[in-house]
């Protein structure tokens, strides 16, 4: 499957579930808003994300992808035919690793539970014990999701090796649907209760997510048991190597915790959902177009660094970084431009009050201004992974979250929760760059001339495009606090008027001519 049409199925997917998504925080703050419970909810929420994305999503894509890759080929070199039984016993040996190890940190976070939230928000000064002890019992009834889903994303890592990617990407679709559920038709009469509902549907939904996948695993002739824990010379390989790679991934995640600890801690009571719903649709672009094409770009790397050619993979990732380019880029002036508007016409309504419109639109506004790092961090990293070097982007991570820390630091008291964003999305920009240095000191990555050029003119596409979105916005806020029908008219009309003005500016500048287009759609490996 060529690389556009890889990304284009895990980025159709993606849509999807980010659009259920945004109906679930619709749903979700008219009855939580933006007060003590949204608050405790989704501090608690942000434990098991931080640990998926981490372990489970970060990780596993960055190590076992490119692992179980390399035993299929290897085992195919030796007996033709005999590379997929290879990995399935490798991916076998990994999950009876993996399953003691989840069990027993899963208890004891949730033993741990009061302490680890009280490090976090040092017991909500804002809210008290009451919000405390809230957040607290809602991470308790979360956090098995943690372990669920990483038993998914092992799974969902055969399915991509396998090339079947639009299962993996279709998960995510069942945490929207039950999460959408709960607040729909198991709501409580108070915030508090349907706090409660909400986290118990995160564990539901991790059910439903594995016997998704092992369903589909089934469907390849996969089925995977735990058995006695066997520490051979590939898992222990893949041990050593882990986790770095889940620091390398997760700078944006740590990143994100660092801001709404500080949030909780020493800001007014909604920061941290402000902050929240911000990053919600500052992470659409990120999940479309970054995931997608980091995910589709790194068993091809590894196929192409594994058999020498060094060359092709330099191909691919350039190739990875235009269309990256391409899609961030006028989503990050999209969304900065257009926050309020985007932020009233999708949220405003219910117990979700003007004020916290612009308190989440002042905060997306700034993040939006990192939408294309947090995307180039996805398409670079692979670039690392797939020669298995896992400690580089760790030791890039760390000082990025290191820099973010000390921005949050000097901003949070000037600029309040819009400091903390900022920091994010300078801290974002600070890992791209040195991502990209290290592989061009490496060797491992020039910018072609292709690059540069298109790069040029799609920045110049988009800022066209930033100057129309400028002058509609303000007719456009007139209408979101109008009813859904007026709602809906008004984000397609703006969404879409903007998709215009970009794709005439692309022809216009000649970053793309429409059979560039055509041929790339169609494009096969």
């Amino acid at each position: 499957m060529g690389l556009l049409r890889a990304s284009g199925t895990i980025g159709a997917l993606t849509l999807v579930s980010r659009v259920l998504g945004m109906v679930r925080d619709m749903a979700v703050a008219r009855y939580l808003g933006a007060g003590m419970a949204s608050d405790a909810f989704l501090i608690a929420w942000r434990l098991p994300n931080l640990f998926r994305a981490l372990f489970a999503e970060g990780a596993f894509s960055a190590v076992f992808v490119p692992m179980f890759n390399r035993t299929m080929a290897e085992a195919d070199s030796e007996s033709p035919g005999s590379g997929k039984a290879a990995a399935v016993a490798f991916a076998g040996q990994v999950l009876s690793v993996l399953f003691p190890f989840l069990v027993l940190f899963t208890i004891m976070m949730m033993v741990f539970a009061s302490q680890i939230v009280w490090a976090m928000t040092g017991g909500f000064p804002d809210g008290g014990p009451v919000k405390f002890a809230l957040a607290v019992d809602l991470t308790r009834i979360t956090f098995p999701y943690l372990a669920l889903i990483s038993i998914v994303s092992l799974l969902g890592g055969i399915l991509n090796s396998l090339d079947r990617f639009w299962v993996n990407a279709a998960a995510p679709i069942l945490l929207n649907v039950c999460m959408i559920a709960a607040v729909l038709f198991f709501r409580g009469e108070t915030p508090v209760e349907t706090s409660y509902t909400q986290a118990v549907a995160v564990t539901v939904s991790g059910v439903m997510q594995l016997l998704w996948l092992m369903w589909a695993c089934a469907r390849e002739g996969v089925v995977l048991w735990p058995r006695m824990p066997r520490l051979t010379p590939r898992v222990k390989q893949m041990l050593v190597l882990i986790l770095p790679a889940a620091l390398g991934q997760g700078a944006i995640q740590f990143n994100l915790l660092i801001s709404t600890s500080l949030a909780a801690r020493f800001l007014q009571e909604g920061a941290v959902s402000y902050l929240y719903y911000a990053d919600r649709l500052n992470q659409l672009p990120l999940g479309l177009i970054g995931i997608g094409v980091g995910t589709a770009i790194l068993p091809a790397l590894s196929r192409q660094i594994g058999s020498g050619n060094e060359s092709a993979a330099k191909e691919t990732q350039n190739r990875a970084i235009e269309l990256a380019l391409f899609l961030a880029l006028p989503a990050a002036v999209a969304l900065c431009v257009a926050a309020t508007p985007l932020i009233r016409g999708l949220l405003q309504h219910g117990v979700f009050t003007a004020q916290d419109t612009s308190g989440a639109a002042s905060a997306l506004a700034v993040f939006a201004l990192g939408v294309p790092a947090y995307v180039l961090i996805k398409v670079l990293t692979p670039g690392f992974y797939a020669r298995q070097d896992t400690k580089t982007p760790v030791r890039v991570a760390l000082f990025s979250m290191l820099f973010n820390l000390v921005g949050n630091l000097i901003l949070i008291w000037p600029l309040g929760h819009v400091g903390v964003a900022a920091a994010t999305a300078f801290s974002a920009w600070v890992n791209v760059l040195i991502l990209y240095w290290l592989l061009h000191r490496g060797d491992h990555l020039q910018a072609d001339a292709r690059l540069i050029s298109r790069g040029a003119r799609i920045i110049g596409a988009s800022a066209v495009m930033g100057a129309a979105l400028w002058y509609v916005v303000p007719l456009a806020d007139t209408y979101m606090t109008g009813g859904f029908f007026s709602r809906v008219i008004a984000l397609g009309a703006l969404c879409g008027g903007g998709a215009m003005v970009y794709a005439v500016a692309i022809f216009g500048t000649g970053a793309y001519r429409l059979s560039e287009l055509k041929a790339l759609v169609s494009r096969r490996k």
